[in-house]
């Protein structure tokens, strides 16, 4: 692949972008300084890699006109290191190439995932309960931060809903592909004939809005107050602090009541909303303009079912790539490392497909 024009395109768009961050007037408009400085820092990195890339081309070069050299022993020192710089010039020209595909810029944001009991009843609450449990582990184990913003506890210690937050390091660009309906084969614990039953619980992961991302006008929502209802002890009952908000244009309704504080329950709403209408906006705009595509990995819609966890057998298998493990059991405990990067991988090889087509 010839990189060159498309470097030098990248090369004058930097440029551009370092005279704009010259303009104090930039960070007048917080959104716009946001996308500026996160475009130039990647256009920094890319150029980088293409200055290595260049650097071990080059490298290359010389060790093989070294190797035509009358010094045997020199001539024999660079045809050995041949192969290793073939091999690094091979991976650098296939980072260079994802790296100049269409950056996606919810990638780095953090992200609010939603999890729901499907079908099967106690067992699939508690299947929901076990995907909670799973993704907080690999988050404490990724380095990142879970929050808990709402969630409805089910008998036998399940969960029919539990929403929460995932900050950190490019979370979403990690738990984006989670998204769809998650399917359970195991013999539950309510079960006396030892028979194996078929659950699912439903995963939504939605990049987090920011303010700036979208504006919600006060007259746009219906914000409601009342008490608290369920478990949790002294005091749950005894003020109004959970906050139900509706947003009127689209009939979205996001109620909080876990946290005490009718100020925090306000807020957590407020950032759940904006998450499913900044999700709404995204896939409204992305059917528009590019309905043509249903990649590999799929749409990671709510209504597909992309994985099996099969306990029997410790078998987990995700259904877009054709990918199979025996390691549910670490799966459980949060070690999505593997399936993570697999999915990733699925994805830039489908994107880098869609890019050699011609428009």
């Amino acid at each position: 692949m010839d990189f060159d024009s498309l470097i030098e395109r990248k090369r004058e768009r930097f440029e551009q972008l370092e005279r704009e961050i010259a303009d104090p007037r930039l960070f007048d408009n917080r959104k716009r300084a946001g996308e500026i400085m996160r475009e130039h820092g990647g256009i920094k990195q890319l150029l980088a890699r293409w200055d290595e890339l260049e650097a071990a081309r080059k490298q290359l070069d010389d060790n093989r006109e070294l190797a035509t050299s009358r010094d045997v022993e020199i001539a024999a020192m660079a045809d050995d290191e041949i192969p290793d710089l073939q091999k690094r010039v091979v991976d650098l020209e296939r980072e260079l190439q994802i790296a100049l595909l269409p950056s996606d810029e919810n990638e780095e944001r953090d992200a609010i995932v939603e999890i729901r009991a499907g079908t099967g009843g106690s067992e699939a609450a508690i299947f929901a309960a076990d995907l909670y449990r799973m993704y907080n582990r690999y988050a404490e184990a990724a380095g990142l931060k879970a929050e808990d913003l709402e969630s409805s506890p089910s008998e036998l210690g399940g969960l029919k809903e539990v929403i929460f937050r995932v900050s950190g390091e490019s979370v979403f660009r990690k738990l984006r592909y989670e998204s769809g309906v998650h399917r359970v084969q195991r013999v539950p614990a309510t079960e006396a004939q030892g028979r194996i039953h078929t659950s699912t619980a439903t995963v939504a992961v939605l990049p987090e809005a920011e303010d700036v991302d979208l504006e919600l006008r006060p007259e746009e929502l219906r914000i409601e107050v009342s008490r608290a209802g369920g478990p949790g002890g002294q005091g749950v009952n005894t003020t109004d602090s959970a906050v139900q908000v509706l947003h009127i244009p689209t009939g979205t309704i996001v109620r909080c009541q876990d946290g005490r504080s009718q100020i925090k329950n306000k807020e957590r709403a407020l950032s759940i909303l904006r998450a499913r209408l900044l999700e709404r906006k995204q896939r409204e705009e992305a059917e528009k303009y590019s309905a043509q595509r249903r990649g590999q990995i799929g749409t990671g819609g709510r209504e597909e079912k992309i994985r099996t966890y099969n306990f029997p057998q410790n078998r987990i298998t995700d259904h877009r790539i054709g990918l199979t493990l025996y390691n549910l059991d670490r799966v459980m405990e949060g070690d999505l490392g593997e399936m993570i990067r697999a999915l990733q991988v699925a994805d830039v090889k489908e994107r880098l497909k869609e890019s050699a087509q011609p428009a």
